[in-house]
């Protein structure tokens, strides 16, 4: 019943969330003034002409009906064709989602495995001259924007030390081995700010925990300082980090279309960046509309395991 009651909660926030959301996102392409008429017709088509396209592609509706029956295809997987080159936007966005979710999936393996490794030494060793080089370490990532540090990537790693190609992709299915190389350095460029995020919330999280009443209480009982840590002190302490970590999706859909383009990698960013310049409005909505699916679950997943991690929260549910 518990499990349910939090399904549910969920759902009430989830659903209508990613229904303004949509609905936002369908709004912001209608009022655009771009027209598909026009790039169909080019500059010799006639108001006739538009009106005639327009009437043939339902954009002569009212604006209600035209999102309910574009969100009745969105649900159905339908993300429209693209203006310019007639193909459909779905197939373009799997063609190139594998790239993005390569190097966002390392860059938050990345992200977790190095954030929770220095956050947990630095609460351990807490006031110890570990703890305030990882707090000076953090804050000084914390500042390079990930373009900067792709750019320092490259001249380090593929030009001074030339051991990995500096730009291009290759599918995990052909090479393995080239594969992981490529990613490798989008994904670290774009790791940082979250290995810095991670590891200040867990080291305060971590040490906030250890002054709580059950930690004193578990010391008497003569429980071992590991057992203390990864039983006790972390499934109440990694709470702000879990935080954390839902919003970094945002934050790496956002920086990987600069770093995709430093890269030279034909990933969901750089499509959704090069639709939106050159005013492909299905594929601006489209790639919208997968970043948001994106989000929010993995918001939800986040959640779930907060739900599971933490005593406290399983008794709210």
């Amino acid at each position: 019943m518990g499990l349910l009651r939090w399904l549910g909660r969920t759902l009430a926030v989830t659903v209508p969330v990613f229904l303004l959301a949509t609905a936002v996102t369908f709004v912001l392409g209608a009022v655009s003034g771009l027209s598909p008429a026009g790039r169909l017709l080019g500059d010799a088509a006639t108001p006739a002409d538009v009106a005639r396209v327009n009437a043939e592609l339902g954009l002569d509706r009212p604006l209600v009906v035209q999102y309910v029956d574009w969100l009745g295809r969105v649900l159905h997987g339908d993300l429209g064709t693209s203006w310019l080159n007639g193909v459909s936007v779905s197939e373009q966005i799997g063609q190139r989602l594998e790239v993005s979710l390569s190097v966002a999936g390392l860059a938050l393996v990345i992200g977790v495995v190095g954030g929770a490794a220095l956050g947990i030494l630095a609460a351990v060793f807490a006031g110890s001259w570990f703890d305030r080089a990882v707090t000076v370490v953090c804050t000084v990532i914390s500042t390079l924007p990930p373009f900067v540090v792709g750019i320092g990537l490259i001249v380090v790693f593929c030009v001074l030390f030339p051991l990995v190609p500096s730009a291009g992709y290759v599918s995990p299915t052909q090479d393995v081995g080239l594969w992981f190389s490529l990613i490798t350095l989008p994904s670290v460029a774009l790791s940082l700010d979250a290995v810095s995020d991670i590891a200040r919330q867990l080291r305060g999280g971590v040490v906030a925990a250890y002054r709580e009443n059950y930690v004193v209480g578990a010391v008497v009982r003569g429980l071992s300082p590991r057992r203390i840590l990864f039983v006790h002190v972390l499934r109440n302490g990694a709470g702000p980090a879990f935080t954390v970590l839902g919003m970094r999706v945002p934050m790496l859909i956002g920086s990987a279309v600069v770093t995709e383009s430093i890269f030279g990698m034909p990933g969901f960013g750089r499509f959704a960046a090069d639709g939106a310049l050159r005013g492909d409005v299905p594929v601006v909505q489209g790639t919208l509309v997968v970043a948001i699916v994106i989000v929010l679950a993995f918001n939800v997943a986040v959640n779930a395991a907060l739900v599971r991690l933490r005593p406290s929260a399983q008794r709210g549910v």
